[in-house]
């Protein structure tokens, strides 16, 4: 099962989410709502290299994708979701600074 770590405030999050809906092969962990989900992301977000761009952006790394060998990835793409439109742009949202939210 892929772990998608996600908020609902975050307008990429909410497009993979909705490219997800009803699709067993995906367990959505809502950061937002969940300290214990939130402290599981943090640690990944503070240990997982596939987080250095974007902290260096100033990027929070959601949507996160955890794949089923543990692989961590901040592209849909390799979780298997396919962007429709510029959906998933690069740097596009939930920047630590505001910009782009």
């Amino acid at each position: 099962m892929i772990r998608i770590y996600s908020m609902d405030s975050c307008p990429d999050c909410i497009s993979a989410k909705r490219a997800v809906s009803g699709n067993s092969k995906y367990e959505i962990i809502d950061i937002g709502t969940d300290v214990h989900a939130l402290k599981e992301f943090l640690n990944l977000r503070d240990t997982d290299p596939a987080f250095s761009e974007a902290k260096r952006h100033g990027s929070v790394g959601i949507p996160c994708f955890v794949l089923d060998d543990g692989t961590v990835s901040l592209d849909p793409e390799a979780a298997g979701i396919k962007p429709s439109g510029n959906e998933f742009e690069p740097g596009a949202s939930c920047s630590i600074d505001g910009k782009g939210c």
